[in-house]
């Protein structure tokens, strides 16, 4: 996560999320980090917005999965909000997933709050690719097809075409 860190110094000192889910209509927009602390209240705000919207189900997101967002984010250059295809996953929303697409791993790091699949209007799949990847912070996916790139704080690797 070090070198998404360094992206992030220059954000002065404090780490902004903006987000819209197009399956519920929500969006967020908070600060979650300042002065070197998470803030409590926005990430249980975060943990809320980014559930999985097919149970209703939320858990604690990992704010290091944040930090590879807005890391990204900052890099593109944009105030377009991401729009957030799939954050939190609950067991049986994986299962039933995996059933019908081949692009969703059994032990996906999106069941554990560590995950999400962003999409952005104004920047290219590759381009977004490119700026989570020079973050160096965890795994990074490239979904041409579906539009979409996969952002994680796991080990650092990527895949795609």
């Amino acid at each position: 996560m070090a070198n998404a860190f360094g992206f992030l110094r220059g954000a002065g000192d404090m780490r902004r999320v903006r987000m819209y889910n197009g399956r519920t209509g929500e969006s967020i927009d908070t600060v979650y980090w300042v002065n070197g602390k998470y803030i409590r209240e926005a990430l249980n705000e975060i943990n809320i917005f980014m559930r999985d919207w097919r149970t209703g189900t939320a858990i604690g997101i990992d704010p290091r999965a944040m930090d590879v967002a807005a890391a990204t984010h900052r890099l593109l250059q944009t105030n377009e909000p991401y729009m957030m295809l799939s954050g939190y996953r609950s067991p049986q929303t994986n299962a039933m997933l995996r059933r019908t697409s081949s692009g969703v791993a059994k032990n996906s790091l999106h069941m554990s709050g560590k995950a999400a699949d962003m999409r952005l209007k104004s920047r290219s799949v590759a381009q977004m690719f490119k700026a989570a990847v020079a973050c160096r912070a965890g795994g990074v996916g490239k979904y041409s097809r579906s539009n979409f790139v996969h952002m994680d704080c796991g080990p650092i690797r990527q895949w795609g075409a």
